[in-house]
C-alpha cells in the first residue's frame, strides 16, 4: 500500500469548500490501496467552522498537526470583523474601502508572500523532514490555496527522492482577487517567480478546470493533470420542495458577484407579472457582502429576500434539493473562465435546474451544457435571463420544473478519488 502524506490548511472544523476537495479524497483513498496521512495545523484561525465536517474525518486516518501562529490574530487588534472578512475571501470594492481596509490588504499582500500562513512553512518543513526519516512516505501532496502549502511541499521534495504534487485548486496570480491586494511592482513579481518555482519544481501538478491547466502549461512542461471537484452521495433523505418559486444562491456571494441585470429582470418581472409577486422568494445562504445587500436594495428586491447566512454543510444540502431553482453567481472577468466552484457538482447532484451568470467562455459553460443541468448567460443577457426565469416559473406552475442530468457519474467524489489514484501511481 502507497503511503502518501497530505499537505493542506483547511481541515475540519473548518467549513466552506476549500476543505471538501480533501475531505473526500482521504475517505476513498483507502479504497484503491493508498494509505493517505494528513499534516493540518492544530490551531488554526478558520473563517468558517463547520463540526457537521467532523464525522466524515474516519477514526482510521491518521492526522498529523502543527501549530501555527496566524497573522490575522495580531490583524484584528484593527478590527476583527474586517479581518475575518478579507480572511474569508470577502474584498470590498475599492471607492468604499476605509483606510483600515487598505492598510489590511496592503499588508496582507506584500508582508505575506505568498499568503498569510507563509510563517508556518519553515517549521513544517523542518517537522516534516524528521517525520519522514522516520516514517518514509511514497507521495508527498500539498494543496492551495493557501499556496503557502506548495512551498512547504518544494522543500520537502529538495531534500527527499519522494514523488511531489501540487494541487491546484484555485489559480495563483491570475485568481480575480490578486490584483486586490494592493501589490507593489517587486512583491508581484515575486509572486510570479514563487508560481514559477512551484511550478516548475513538482513532479506533476493537478487542477480543478482546463483553463487553469492551459495557464500553466505556459508557465511549466510537467504533467499537468485536471481532476474537477465534484460530488459525494450523502445519505440525506430527500426533502419537499418549497411551496414558494424559491431561487437559492448557497456559497459566499463576493462583491463583484453582483449581475446588475439578474436583480433587474426580477425586478421587472415582480411588476409586470402578479402571480410571480406572490409565488417569488429569493433566498441567500451564506456570506453576502454588503455590496449585494445594497444592490438589492436598490432594485427594491429586499422584501422578497431571506438572508439566511452560513449554515453546515448539511444544511446546505437540504436548501439545495428543497429549492426551485440555483443560482450560480460568478465574477463577469476573463481571470474567472477557469474557476468552476465546487458547490457547482453538489447543485448537480441535487437534481434542481441551475441558472447561471459569468463571464462568457468559461468551463462551468461548458459543464452545464454537457451534462443538461441548467442555463448560463452572460452579464449582457438581460432579456435572455428575465425569458429564462418566466420558463422556469411556468414549469414550476405546472409542477414541471425539475433537472435531467446526464453523465453526473463522473463526478462522484469516489470516480474523482479513482482518478486520482491514477495518478498517484503512475
Amino acid at each position: 500500500m502507497k503511503k502518501v502524506l497530505i499537505i493542506a490548511y483547511y481541515w475540519p472544523p473548518a467549513g466552506g469548500p476549500g476543505v471538501q476537495r480533501w475531505l473526500k479524497f482521504v475517505k476513498y483513498l483507502p479504497d484503491y490501496n493508498i494509505e493517505p496521512i494528513v499534516y493540518v495545523p492544530e490551531n488554526a484561525e478558520y473563517p468558517i467552522i463547520d463540526e457537521d465536517l467532523i464525522k466524515d474525518v474516519s477514526p482510521n486516518i491518521k492526522i498529523i498537526k502543527q501549530p501555527i501562529k496566524e497573522p490575522y490574530k495580531i490583524a484584528s487588534l484593527f478590527s476583527k470583523n474586517k479581518t475575518k472578512t478579507i480572511s474569508s475571501g470577502i474584498i470590498k470594492e475599492a471607492k468604499k474601502q476605509t483606510f483600515v481596509d487598505k492598510l489590511l490588504l496592503y499588508i496582507r499582500g506584500n508582508f505575506f508572500i505568498p499568503d498569510a500562513r507563509v510563517g508556518w512553512v519553515k517549521p513544517s518543513v523542518a517537522f516534516l523532514a524528521k517525520y519522514i526519516k522516520k516514517h518514509p512516505v511514497d507521495v508527498i501532496i500539498t494543496t492551495g490555496p493557501p499556496h503557502s502549502m506548495h512551498l512547504i511541499g518544494m522543500e520537502l521534495r529538495k531534500k527527499f527522492a519522494v514523488q511531489w504534487i501540487a494541487d491546484f485548486r484555485d489559480p495563483w496570480t491570475s485568481i480575480g482577487y490578486h490584483k486586490e491586494l494592493k501589490l507593489t511592482a517587486k512583491s508581484a513579481q515575486k509572486h510570479k517567480d514563487l508560481e514559477h518555482d512551484v511550478l516548475n519544481s513538482a513532479d506533476v501538478v493537478l487542477t480543478t478546470s482546463y483553463t487553469t491547466k492551459a495557464e500553466f502549461e505556459a508557465i511549466t512542461s510537467k504533467p499537468i493533470h485536471v481532476i474537477t471537484n465534484g460530488y459525494d452521495v450523502e445519505p440525506l433523505a430527500k426533502p419537499s420542495l418549497d411551496k414558494k418559486f424559491t431561487i437559492s444562491h448557497i456559497g459566499s456571494l463576493l462583491s463583484k458577484r453582483n449581475p446588475r441585470i439578474l436583480w433587474k429582470a426580477l425586478k421587472e418581472i415582480l411588476k409586470e407579472n402578479e402571480s410571480f409577486k406572490n409565488d417569488f422568494q429569493l433566498q441567500l445562504i451564506g456570506k453576502v457582502s454588503t455590496e449585494i445587500i445594497d444592490t438589492i436594495k436598490e432594485f427594491r428586491l429586499d422584501e422578497y429576500v431571506s438572508l439566511i447566512g452560513y449554515v453546515s454543510h448539511t444544511q446546505a444540502l437540504q436548501y439545495q434539493r428543497s429549492s426551485q431553482l440555483l443560482l450560480l453567481i460568478e465574477i463577469d472577468s476573463y481571470e474567472t473562465i477557469g474557476i468552476i466552484p465546487g458547490k457547482l457538482f453538489e447543485y448537480m447532484a441535487a437534481e434542481r435546474p441551475i441558472l447561471a451568470l459569468g463571464p462568457e467562455g468559461s468551463d462551468v459553460a461548458k459543464i452545464l451544457k454537457e451534462t443538461n443541468t441548467g442555463t448560463y448567460f452572460s452579464y449582457d443577457d438581460l432579456e435572455e435571463v428575465k425569458n429564462s426565469i418566466l420558463d422556469s416559473y411556468a414549469k414550476y406552475q405546472t409542477g414541471t420544473l425539475q433537472s435531467n442530468g446526464i453523465g453526473l457519474q463522473y463526478f462522484s467524489r469516489k470516480k474523482l478519488t479513482e482518478k486520482l489514484a491514477d495518478v498517484i501511481n503512475i
